[in-house]
């Protein structure tokens, strides 16, 4: 399996509703391959917190910088 098909059936995987034949072969794939390692994790860490549904408190400054783009964002569109 190659990252290309990796990807394209990764929602799936993660959903559990892969084939197992296939899947034993996108787990092969993942074993040795650390850049799909990465995407996976952080999927399924997405998805956990997600269900959680318990917000996450971002550091301020992030947040004032997040602000202000979205501000400027939101301005821009709006002219």
């Amino acid at each position: 399996m190659k990252c290309e098909e990796l990807l394209t059936m990764l929602n799936e995987y993660v959903d559990g509703t892969v084939d197992p034949s296939i899947c034993k072969e996108f787990e092969k794939h993942l074993a040795g391959c650390n850049p799909c390692q990465v995407v996976v994790d952080n999927i399924r860490q997405t998805i956990t917190l997600y269900k959680d549904g318990q917000p996450y408190e971002l550091p301020v400054a992030f947040r004032e910088k997040l602000h202000a783009a979205l501000r400027q964002r939101f301005v821009q569109l709006h002219r």
